[in-house]
């Protein structure tokens, strides 16, 4: 079975403090782990989704290349065959949905999306291609152990209706895209795709999707079960009130300790005055705009609102240096403190008002356990699903060979002994080849299908 990968965020968007960039790096993370528990949902949710990738204009390959792709044995995943056709489609929808997803931190991660995913490293040993043909694995995988299970399980769904829908709109966003229904399939998975040739895919995909919202349903918990993990989990869900003030230090990014020290006494001296003055009983927000910068004092004096004022916010969305002390059971309404933000070079003023548990969220925490529940048996169906790759197109497979070993096995032996294994499987594959070959009437009828719908 592959191995998971989890990208990595080198940098955050705001670079202003390290507090920030942790929060972003967080994010990134929970929304990562999301799309793993349902990343069979990606698949077929990028129909009808804005295409990140540049539109072809003309792509040339020969037949024979074409029916290799169409026919041939890409890799292997368990008892499946997966030719370059369909690997190319779920390649495509992992970059695209990927792409769409992270499209604002995209260069923070250090991914230029003008250049080849092969040419720019993800790690020392894999590029961002490898990363992912890693994620695409993953996603033919779990999809190929949903419809085994459901199957066995004797699980029926049409998926006509949706499917109709789907493909409604991706003629529809080719439209908007001024581009023809047949480039637009090209761009979205793939050099040889086309509307019929990958259309059971997406209604594998579909069917998969339907599986799993069915299993989700099956696994929701009772409101005992809830109520217990609740229990277990309040700082997570538990919500509190509370006002706060930063008095921010505007250090260079090569200042000295000493001068990082200076800053930071300077500024506790002023926490502390507030502090001071709110303990005599002073306004909150009077005394915020009293120590507001010019151009944030206009937030603060705002009739209409409070910006010193944060209600319903849970401990993942409260700003690290402060989140523990809102949080410690023994806060009651009306405590105060000046808090030092050490990564932040920064000082926090905040009062407490109140922590309590919103019921509404009964339903988030009855949605998390049915998908933590599914998501495990789904992980157990995928653990008899090996990965055979004879020709050498992962090489992800590779690294993880080398890095398994005690050290002396390098890359380019492991890449070395690759080659050797796909020489020596070229009789099969000139075998698969020639079974290609007798493709080419469906192909022929397939392309005067597509020449119809670019003529409506």
């Amino acid at each position: 079975m592959a191995r998971k990968t989890t990208p990595e965020v080198k940098e955050e968007q705001k670079v202003q403090t390290k507090y920030d960039r942790k929060m972003a790096a967080r994010k990134e993370k929970e929304e990562k782990d999301k799309r793993d528990e349902k990343i069979f949902k990606i698949v077929s949710s990028c129909i009808g989704i804005a295409v990140v990738v540049a539109l072809v204009a003309g792509i040339g390959y020969s037949v024979f290349s074409r029916q290799k792709a169409l026919k041939g044995t890409y890799i292997e995943i368990g008892d499946r065959k997966v030719s370059q056709l369909e690997f190319d489609y779920y390649y495509n929808n992992t970059v695209n949905n990927y792409l769409a997803s992270y499209s604002s931190i995209l260069p923070y991660m250090g991914l230029d999306t003008s250049r080849d995913f092969a040419d720019q490293p993800y790690t020392d040993d894999l590029t961002w291609k490898d990363m992912f043909d890693e994620m695409t694995v993953g996603q033919i995988t779990q999809i190929h152990a949903l419809l085994e299970d459901a199957e066995e399980k004797g699980f029926v769904h049409d998926t006509t209706t949706e499917y109709e829908e789907g493909i409604a709109s991706i003629e529809e966003a080719a439209k908007t895209a001024g581009a023809s229904v047949s480039d637009y399939y090209k761009s979205m998975f793939g050099k040889y795709a086309t509307k019929n040739n990958v259309a059971p895919f997406m209604k594998e995909s579909l069917l998969a999707s339907a599986y799993y919202s069915e299993m989700l349903e099956v696994n929701k918990p009772s409101e005992e079960e809830v109520k217990a993990y609740y229990e277990e989990n309040k700082q997570s869900y538990d919500k509190v009130d509370y006002r706060s003030f930063v008095f921010r230090s505007d250090l260079a990014e090569d200042a000295s300790d000493e001068d990082i020290e200076k800053a930071m006494k300077e500024l506790k001296e002023k926490a502390d005055t507030f502090v001071n003055a709110r303990e005599d009983g002073t306004d909150f927000k009077k005394l915020c705009v009293q120590n507001a910068s010019e151009e944030d004092k206009a937030n603060y004096e705002s009739e209409d609102s409070d910006a010193s004022l944060k209600e319903g916010s849970y401990y993942s969305s409260v700003p690290y240096a402060i989140s523990d002390w809102l949080y410690d059971d023994a806060r009651v309404e009306g405590d105060l403190a000046a808090i030092e933000d050490e990564t932040g070079h920064q000082y926090y003023v905040v009062e407490f008002s109140k922590k309590y548990y919103d019921e509404a969220d009964d339903e988030s925490i009855s949605s998390q356990l049915s998908s933590n529940k599914t998501s495990e048996y789904v992980a157990s169906l995928e653990e008899k699903y090996e990965v055979s790759d004879p020709k050498g197109n992962l090489k992800y497979l590779t690294v993880d060979t080398t890095t398994d070993t005690d050290g002396e096995e390098t890359s380019d032996e492991t890449s070395s002994e690759m080659s050797n294994e796909t020489e020596a499987s070229g009789d099969d594959s000139s075998a698969e080849e020639d079974a290609a070959g007798d493709a080419a009437g469906d192909d022929a009828a397939e392309d005067g299908a597509e020449a119809d719908t670019k003529a409506e």
